[in-house]
């Protein structure tokens, strides 16, 4: 029988490697175009879905980098790129075809403030995405400053879902949808702490009770994937102001 090569730890990793992390990130920018283009087309349902899967492709390049040794300044570039379709533009023209495009029939004072509040959305998670990239090797990796883009994405396009699949027009909504949009873009261009998540490693021992909160998760997601996702992430997008409130709050005390 031929001998097989000694592996050798050291060996660089195949130069074709380095394409399954930049595949997955192409994956997640198809998902953040097509719900650009299903808005367009008022399939509104599948825009909001295909932003959640781009969300889910998202955290499994990185970690697919970082499990390969596939790491790279061109891979965390295109990445960062992918995210401002997916997460920036992709949300706010759903949004804007949705609902808010129809404040237009108030007057054009008010059409002008719809697509400028989908506007301020888009600017803010350029901006996020770019502090994030010239912070990252900065900043304690267990919180985020502002709230993360991907969460931002699914507070949005999950509003989008939720009313969608209670039959509620979008024109109908627009008061709510408005002030949404425009709050979560200024929450990821703030200074509120987020908690990233990152120092849970799931290769350590969880106890009996925490791993029966993920499974019914799991379970009130299947039953109802619009209520559940949105409800999951606004709550997210509220806890960095009510912690940022806690924490004043707890200062004040002891100073006082």
């Amino acid at each position: 029988m031929e001998e097989q090569a000694p592996h050798n730890p050291h060996k660089p990793p195949r130069r074709g490697i380095f394409l399954l992390p930049n595949l997955l990130t192409t994956g997640g920018l198809f998902a953040g175009y097509y719900a650009i283009v299903a808005a367009m087309a008022d399939k509104f349902e599948q825009a909001a879905i295909a932003v959640f899967i781009a969300m889910i492709l998202d955290g499994l390049d990185g970690r697919v980098a970082r499990m390969t040794n596939t790491e790279s300044a061109f891979g965390a570039e295109y990445d960062s790129l992918a995210d401002m379709v997916s997460f920036g533009l992709a949300p706010s023209l759903v949004i804007y075809e949705w609902s808010l495009s129809s404040l237009l029939q108030y007057g054009w004072q008010w059409g002008k403030l719809g697509w400028l509040g989908a506007f301020i959305y888009a600017a803010a998670a350029a901006l996020r995405l770019a502090r994030f990239n010239t912070r990252a090797s900065s900043t304690d990796k267990r919180y985020f400053q502002g709230l993360p883009s991907p969460a931002a994405a699914a507070v949005v396009v999950g509003l989008v879902w939720v009313m969608f699949d209670q039959k509620i027009p979008g024109r109908d909504v627009a008061y709510i949808a408005l002030p949404v949009t425009i709050l979560t873009g200024l929450l990821m261009v703030s200074r509120i702490s987020y908690y990233s998540f990152k120092d849970i490693d799931p290769s350590n021992r969880v106890p009996f009770f925490g791993m029966l909160i993920v499974v019914l998760i799991f379970v009130l997601a299947s039953i109802d994937p619009p209520k559940v996702l949105f409800g999951c992430f606004f709550l997210y997008a509220l806890s960095g102001p009510a912690l940022s409130l806690l924490r004043y709050r707890r200062k004040r005390v002891i100073s006082g």
